[in-house]
């Protein structure tokens, strides 16, 4: 069982190259020490990431394109089992690969940036309806929110006060930064994601 997510950068024509920096940074921080990942076509992407880790994995890409203002990413999560694995993950091919594309190229016509798909019908219905709430305060990061929620993912054992002197920002900026992004929301629910993971898929 594996998770693929499939991408791409939203009106990435109508903006600086600065996001693709950001993008290649996030996908090798993403995937790990073995990990896979693909840019193609330009602005879009895959990446192998644990199936736990979906939704942390989706905040932390879509908080890495954010600093780039106004740039944003479409993902399609897809969890599932693979059949052949190929070097080149645009080769390889599987359940994960299937879900995360019908993932993808649902979200325009359902008008949103983000989806799960798996061979669980009743887990997508309620994962999904938890994203889209999820999105009403990740689709407005601005650029510090982003900045912080990034470095908040990247240093998830630090305090806020340490966060504050990587960042060269205080403390409060810092705390009200992650509160305007809903940062504790998020996080809570990728635990119940997690739970209810274990519970209906990886059990």
């Amino acid at each position: 069982m594996i998770c693929i997510v499939t991408g791409d950068i939203v009106g990435s024509r109508k903006i600086k190259n600065s996001w693709l920096l950001s993008l290649k940074t996030a996908l090798k921080a993403t995937s790990g020490q073995h990990g896979k990942w693909e840019i193609f076509r330009g602005d879009s992407f895959q990446v192998e990431v644990e199936p736990e880790n979906a939704i942390k994995v989706a905040a932390y890409l879509k908080a890495c394109i954010r600093v780039n203002k106004p740039a944003d990413v479409r993902m399609g999560i897809g969890i599932g089992g693979i059949k052949n694995k190929r070097k080149k993950l645009s080769e390889s091919s599987g359940d994960a690969f299937i879900n995360s594309g019908a993932a993808f190229d649902s979200l325009k016509q359902a008008k949103t940036n983000l989806a799960i798909k798996t061979d669980f019908p009743d887990f997508d219905e309620e994962i999904n309806i938890i994203i889209k709430l999820s999105l009403i305060a990740m689709d407005s990061w601005g650029i510090v929110a982003a900045e912080m929620v990034k470095l908040a993912l990247e240093n998830e054992n630090l305090l806020q006060s340490e966060l504050a002197a990587i960042s060269g920002r205080t403390q409060s900026s810092v705390s009200e930064a992650l509160k305007r992004a809903h940062y504790t929301e998020i996080m809570e629910m990728d635990r119940l994601y997690r739970k209810k993971l274990n519970q209906t898929i990886l059990k």
